[in-house]
Formats: C-alpha cells, sequence, structure tokens
C-alpha cells in the first residue's frame, strides 16, 4: 500500500472541512426555505430541519394557524316565522322554505317542520327531479314506493330519497298508542342538470349510525347527521348534492362556533327554546319556529343560549353548494325550464319516461289513512 505524505493528507482535511462548511450552509438554507413555505401555507408541522443547526434561542418560532386564520362570523341575513299551514291529508306543516319569504335558496327548494297526527299523511304523490331528506324527531313513519320498495323510520332516523327521473311513493304516520302526532323535517334538495334524468333510489340512515360530539364541556351536544363538525364526521354518500345537516342541543349557557364551507348557502331552523346567534352587537335572537338565513360571507356561525333559560334549545343548522342553474318548480316536479316541467307532467299523466310503473300501482299504507 502507497504511502500517503503529510502534505496530500492536509489538503484532504481542507477540502473536507470546505464541503461540510456548504453543506451545513445548504441546509439551513433548505430548512429556512421550507419553514417558510410552510408558514405561508399555514401547515401546523414541527420545523425540525433546524433542529441542531442552531443554537436554541434562535430557533424559528412555530406558526400558529388559529392565531394567523383570520375567522369572520356570518351574519344574519333574514329571519322569518315560520307558519303553520295544511299539506298532504290532513297534515300540518310549518314551512320555512318554499314561500315568499324564502324561495329557492339554492340547492335548498322546501323545508316543512311537519306534525301528522293518526288519520292523516301523505299518500301516492309523484317527484321528479329533486332530492328529499326526512328527518324523523318523533313518532314513526313508513314509506313505500312504485318499485317495491319499503320501509319505516323511528324517531331519530333519516331517509335520504332521490326522486331522479321519476318516483311515486307514500308517506303515512304510524299509529301512536297514545294517539301522539309524528313529528320531523323534510327538506327538499335541488339535483344538479346533469343527474335530474338519474335513477331513482333510497337511503336510510338509522339514528345508531349517526355520530355526535359534545362540546363546551359538554354543555352543548351536535349531532352530525351529514357533515362535519369539531373533529367528527357523517357516514358518506348519503345523497347527491352536497349538503350539510348539524343537530344542535344548547343547555343553558352554551356556546357553540361552527364553521361552514366556505360560500355555500346556509340556515338555521330554531325547533326548541331560543337560540342566539353571533356576539356583541351582531347579536341576534331567533325564537322557536323561526328560520335565520346567513349570508354567504364568513367562515363559522356562533350560536349561544341564554344561562338563565329554563331549558335546553335545539335547532340545526344546515348548509349546501349552490347550484349555478334555473329552478322551475310546479308541485313536486323541479326542473330546469317549463318545457321540462310539461313534459314532466305528461309523463306522469301517460306513465312514461320514468313513471312506467305508477299505472296500475296503488300503496298498500294509503289505502288506509289509519293503519
Amino acid at each position: 500500500m502507497k504511502r500517503v505524505s503529510n502534505y496530500t493528507l492536509a489538503i484532504l482535511a481542507a477540502l473536507a472541512s470546505v464541503l461540510l462548511f456548504f453543506l451545513d450552509i445548504s441546509a439551513i438554507a433548505d430548512a429556512l426555505i421550507n419553514s417558510d413555505i410552510r408558514r405561508k401555507a399555514g401547515a401546523n408541522q414541527p420545523t425540525t430541519q433546524l433542529r441542531g443547526l442552531l443554537p436554541k434561542n434562535q430557533y424559528p418560532q412555530e406558526p400558529n394557524p388559529v392565531a394567523e386564520m383570520a375567522v369572520a362570523q356570518r351574519a344574519i341575513r333574514k329571519v322569518f316565522l315560520a307558519i303553520e299551514q295544511a299539506e298532504g291529508a290532513g297534515a300540518r306543516v310549518r314551512r320555512s322554505i318554499g314561500t315568499h319569504n324564502l324561495r329557492n335558496f339554492s340547492p335548498f327548494l322546501m323545508l316543512d317542520h311537519f306534525s301528522i297526527k293518526p288519520g292523516a299523511g301523505f299518500p301516492d304523490h309523484p317527484h321528479r327531479g329533486q332530492e328529499t331528506i326526512t328527518y324523523l324527531l318523533e313518532g314513526g313513519v313508513d314509506h313505500e314506493d312504485f318499485a317495491g320498495n319499503r320501509g319505516s323510520l323511528s324517531a331519530g332516523d333519516l331517509q335520504f330519497m332521490t326522486a331522479g327521473r321519476g318516483i311515486v311513493h307514500a308517506e303515512m304516520p304510524r299509529q301512536n298508542p297514545d294517539g301522539s302526532p309524528n313529528v320531523g323535517l323534510q327538506l327538499w334538495v335541488d339535483l344538479p342538470k346533469d343527474l335530474k334524468a338519474c335513477e331513482p333510489r333510497y337511503r336510510d340512515l338509522r339514528a345508531a349510525e349517526i355520530p355526535s360530539v359534545d362540546v363546551d364541556d359538554a354543555k352543548a351536544t351536535i349531532k352530525v347527521i351529514s357533515g362535519q363538525s369539531h373533529g367528527v364526521d357523517s357516514v358518506k354518500e348519503l345523497a347527491y348534492t352536497p349538503v350539510w345537516i348539524l343537530d344542535i342541543v344548547l343547555r343553558p349557557g352554551a356556546k357553540v362556533t361552527q364553521p361552514l364551507p366556505k360560500g355555500w348557502n346556509a340556515f338555521s331552523y330554531v325547533l326548541e327554546g331560543d337560540a342566539f346567534f353571533g356576539e356583541g352587537d351582531a347579536r341576534t335572537k331567533v325564537e322557536q319556529y323561526h328560520n335565520a338565513v346567513f349570508n354567504q360571507a364568513g367562515d363559522v356561525v356562533h350560536v349561544e343560549s341564554d344561562p338563565a333559560a329554563q331549558g335546553s334549545t335545539r335547532l340545526v343548522i344546515v348548509a349546501g353548494t349552490p347550484l349555478d342553474q334555473e329552478v322551475v318548480q310546479y308541485g313536486p316536479f323541479v326542473l330546469d325550464s317549463k318545457e321540462a316541467v310539461y313534459q314532466a307532467i305528461a309523463d306522469y299523466q301517460s306513465y312514461s319516461n320514468g313513471f312506467e310503473r305508477a299505472k296500475d300501482w296503488e300503496s298498500e299504507i294509503g289505502k288506509s289513512m289509519v293503519h
């Protein structure tokens, strides 16, 4: 083996020192660049690249995404009472969307807070072009359609029905032993234009499937029917049109701040008690059976209950992505032109183009108003 001179070793040592110096400078530069990228993106990731390269008192401060994020509350655009009216066969509903107060609040077409006593209901009727979401709060409701589908909803259950190109069905209440009414919410949601001719379908969501989360030291409970809240996600693939539905119970003094997707239309309907939305000068009281409609601008909805309230407040917050399309509605037919509505009426009357199975069909549950 050839001997290496002291002079050669000295040169190699010097070159190694220079190389290590530039490697350290490169690592520091890369770390600073990566840290700056993360800071601008708002990522909450530890800056580990500089650990060991700089003295501890020179470590960069970790970004605080909560502090840096400007959170704007959604302001209330309008508040109005859902006036009770007759609907179906002997049913009573409080309609807060689909009246002169609020019509075609895309993607929402109608919201009914219904109360159906024994002997009343919604016998055989058609739909085309929309989705209906039925949330049963009290009692029980049976449903049946012309395709042979049958089922029942109990308190806390939901049904997501896509009418698509056409369906005929019946929704009838059960007769409760104590004679009490069956109470719930039904929301009509518009379908995107390219899905209005899709095949009809159902998706039942049972109460046991719905996740919930307690917030504000368990003074508030949120059922995440659809969407997400405080780190809890809902069951997926419930409806074609993206919609969030949150059922919120506020015990006295509870406070909830709920983020909503940017640009979505949103509202809150108060089922029980009084709710207070916003803070400070923007604080607005919304009473039972009233609908609060929010502006699109903003990131969150803040809601509270009165600390001196005698009972809990219950409300739903609902949000959905607006659809950039025309809405032409005639009763249960929701299309994008008058011609399409006329065609839907003709198809239903002639049992064609999606309504073929309606010919000679009659639901069993609709034959008697009490079953």
